[in-house]
Formats: structure tokens, C-alpha cells, sequence
């Protein structure tokens, strides 16, 4: 059975086109004050990052929620780990996080996390799904919920992220140019480093409620090239608008991105015999990593693409180390969910251990060169025809097992992803460009 509202990661869209409307979001406040409250009278925490209708959204879900008899925790700005680890703090019932992470300030969404400060499972989505074809009652008026802002909320998230290396650990004498998207980072992440003992400069850390991910942040690391080399530092962090996104620039200016941040913390956990169990990635992580991981004998398995999918296996498998080339890394052993604040110090640990630098922490992995094309078709298009599978065995053989070929339906665009992996960037863009070719005559067929 479909969802009509819940997508791969919450429920996401434009600004002012349904569901992201204000009349919506006082309806799932109160479905999902209706859901939660079934099994726990404990209270729930709303969070958000800086996007200008954040506050319209928040409004709506407390108002919900409150008709419903539960009670709100306002935790204002902040990234969505941290309402993840504060949802588990405070005991609540569940976590709302307000954001559409990566996208333009027109965009917004809503995430939900568990009690324990998890993602949702898909049984709690259609419980909430069913309990929006209700209409709203609200509860006696002795029993309309309470609502107090949380003020200490990036005073905790800050600590907890401390509290993710040793106690030993520190950052002095490191510089350290930080890049927090104009998004719900800005007023944490500079913190976190500092109280650590780096000299930080900071880029990407003045939110106006328009200008999130706007040229900055971990989908557009130029400056954040610019300003590592411009300031002579150690290395540039960026996290992306919600803050569970991290990618780093080395020293000279060059993109150290998710593949490679875990490759470096799995290699030093391996070797300083710290790593339970592999590591998970997914369909799109870099052949380079896993060839990477197996000369160092660890084990490593791919899952569909999105975090939820790598966080099952991981569960499933005991183990506590995942990610995706977007810099969405989940260390469990640390935290319950991906956390760009607390991977970029899992990575910074590595690098102090091993009394390097990133440019040579990352030199244990060659990344594989790729070419993806996107193939337009129709919703629910047919691509697994015999033409296709004999095209793709055909790009197999040429590539000689080293290499890869993907072919998945986009989970937001009706098109079909065709890409291909292999040493040699030139003969790797005519196999995608020519398999995509034929992917399209079928499709169009």
C-alpha cells in the first residue's frame, strides 16, 4: 500500500502548494498528536532550521498537537540530530523537525523521529496517514496540552556533541574553516569546535530566513574551497541546511566527500581494533570504497539509496558504521541517526590518531570515476526489458569487473537514473551515454 503524503525522508514540498500549507500542518499535528498519545501522555519536541516559514509551520503543528492533549517542547533552531538526541533527553513521545534539509528556502518539510530517536517505521507513517482522513476534535478543555519553550536547547546539543570523543580529545592548534548553510548549524557548530580549542572562521553562519544552502553548505563547497586555502587552514567542514549532512576540504582545497569521510573513520577504527562488525553504503557509494575497505579486510555491503535503508541493515547486522556519498553518515555507537556535527569529530578523532593530515587520511582511497544520465519516462515506466539487460551485460563485459553499472528509478523525478563506474572517465561516459540511450528507446517504446 502507497503513502499519500509520506515520501522517502517525511513529508516534503513547496512552500504554499499542498501538503506544505499551514491548514495541512494543523491537521498532522493533531493526527500525529492522536498517534503518539495512544501510547505515551509524554510530550513532543518541535524543532526547526532557519527557513522563513519554519515559524508559520511550528505554529500549526503546536496548535495541533495541543488540541490533541499533548504536550509541546519548542526547541527553536536547531540541526535535526539534535531534536533526534533531544526527543530521547526529554523523554518525549516523539520529535518533529521542520526542515527540507538541502533545498531552497521556498521548500519545506517535516521529519519525524521515535521516542527512542529513530526515524519512523512505515507502520507509524500509516497510522498517522489513516488519522488524517479524520476530521479534527479537540479534546475538553482541561486537557488541551501545555506548550514551553526548551532554552538551553543548543547549550545540551552542544555538550552531547562533546561528549562523542574521548574526554582527551581536543582541536588545539588546529584551524578549522566552518560552513554551516546559513541553516540550523550556524549557531552550534562554531561551538562545538571552539569549546574544543580550534580556531575556527566561520562562512555561511548569518540565516536571514531566504538564504539557507543558498551558495553555500556541503551542496556548494566553493567558497568553502576558497576560504580553506584563503585562510591557510587545517581543513573546511560544511553541513548541509539541517545539519546531518557533512563534507570536508582538505588542505589544499580539494572535496573530501561522505565516501571518503567514512572510509577514514572506518580505517582508523579497523586499525586501532575499534570497528564492530563492516560498513553499509548504498547502490550510489563509490566502487573506490568498497575496493578500499576490502584491502583492508573490512566488510562492506550496499542498500538502497536513503538512510533509513542503511539504518536497517545496520541494526539487522549489529553494526554501528554507514553512509552515503552526500556525507550522511551514522556512527550508532554515538548517535541514533545521522549527525554531520558528530561525523565531522568521528573524522577529526581519525585524523588525531593517526597524526595526519585529510589530504593523507584520504589517500587510502582512490575514488572511481562516474557518469550518471537521467532518462525521462513516464511514472511506473518498464526499464528491465531484455534489450536493457543485455545492454547492461554488454557495459559489464567491457568494464572487466572493475567497474559498476546501476539502473534505478528516481524517487522524486519520473526518470530513470542510468550510471556507470569504472577507471577511465572517457570510456565510462560513452558506456552510460550509449546504455542510456537504449534504456530510453524502451522506455519510449
Amino acid at each position: 500500500m502507497s503513502k499519500q503524503y509520506f515520501g522517502t525522508d517525511g513529508i516534503r514540498g513547496k512552500v504554499g502548494e499542498h501538503p506544505i500549507t499551514a491548514e495541512f500542518m494543523l491537521h498532522l499535528g493533531w493526527a500525529a498528536g492522536r498517534i503518539f498519545s495512544k501510547e505515551n501522555r509524554g510530550s513532543i519536541v518541535i524543532g526547526k532550521d532557519t527557513r522563513v516559514s519554519g515559524y508559520m509551520f511550528e505554529s500549526a503543528l503546536q496548535a495541533g498537537l495541543v488540541s490533541a492533549g499533548v504536550d509541546v517542547l519548542l526547541l527553536g533552531p536547531m540541526p535535526t540530530p539534535a531534536i533526534a538526541h533531544l526527543t530521547r533527553t526529554f523523554n518525549a513521545s516523539a520529535g518533529i523537525v521542520i526542515s527540507a534539509s538541502h533545498n531552497p528556502y521556498y521548500d519545506n518539510g517535516i521529519k519525524f523521529f521515535s521516542g527512542a530517536g529513530e526515524k519512523l517505521g512505515d507502520g507509524a507513517e500509516y497510522a498517522i496517514e489513516a488519522e488524517l482522513q479524520q476530521s479534527i476534535t479537540m479534546v475538553p478543555s482541561d486537557q488541551i496540552g501545555r506548550v514551553a519553550r526548551v532554552d538551553d536547547a543548543a547549550g545540551r546539543y552542544i555538550e552531547f556533541c562533546k561528549s562523542s570523543v574521548p574526554p582527551e580529545f581536543n582541536l588545539v592548534g588546529m584551524k578549522i574553516v566552518l560552513d554551516c548553510a546559513h541553516g540550523a548549524t550556524y549557531h552550534v557548530a562554531p561551538g562545538v569546535f571552539r569549546e574544543l580549542g580550534a580556531d575556527v572562521v566561520e562562512i555561511g553562519t548569518e540565516p536571514d530566513g531566504f538564504n539557507i544552502n543558498e551558495g553555500v553548505g556541503s551542496t556548494s563547497p566553493s567558497l568553502l574551497q576558497v576560504a580553506v586555502k584563503r585562510e591557510r587552514a587545517h581543513l573546511g567542514i560544511a553541513f548541509d541546511g539541517d545539519g546531518d549532512r557533512v563534507i570536508m576540504v582538505d588542505e589544499t582545497g580539494s572535496v573530501v566527500d561522505g565516501d571518503e569521510l567514512l572510509y577514514i573513520i572506518a580505517s582508523c577504527r579497523s586499525a586501532e581494533g575499534q570497528l564492530v562488525g563492516g560498513v553499509v553504503g548504498t547502490e550510489m557509494s563509490n566502487f573506490g570504497l568498497e575496493i578500499a575497505l576490502a584491502k583492508e579486510q573490512i566488510q562492506f555491503t550496499r542498500v538502497a539509496v536513503g538512510d533509513r535503508h542503511i539504518l536497517l541493515r545496520l541494526q539487522s547486522n549489529n553494526w554501528v558504521l554507514g553512509g552515503e556519498n552526500s556525507g550522511h553518515i551514522l556512527c550508532l555507537d554515538v548517535a541514533s541517526t545521522g549527525d554531520g556535527i558528530v561525523a565531522a569529530l568521528q573524522v577529526l578523532l581519525a585524523l588525531r590518531q593517526g597524526q595526519m593530515g585529510l589530504l593523507k587520511a584520504r589517500s587510502g582511497m582512490s575514488k572511481y570515476p562516474q557518469h550518471m544520465v537521467n532518462v525521462e519516462c513516464t511514472e511506473g515506466a518498464d526499464f528491465n526489458t531484455p534489450a536493457v539487460s543485455a545492454a547492461i551485460s554488454r557495459v559489464e563485459e567491457s568494464l572487466g569487473g572493475n567497474g559498476r553499472v546501476l539502473l534505478r528509478a528516481s524517487g522524486t523525478e519520473p526518470v530513470v537514473r542510468v550510471m556507470v563506474e569504472g577507471h577511465e572517465i572517457g570510456i565510462v561516459r560513452q558506456l552510460a551515454e550509449d546504455l542510456a540511450d537504449i534504456v530510453k528507446r524502451e522506455v519510449d517504446k
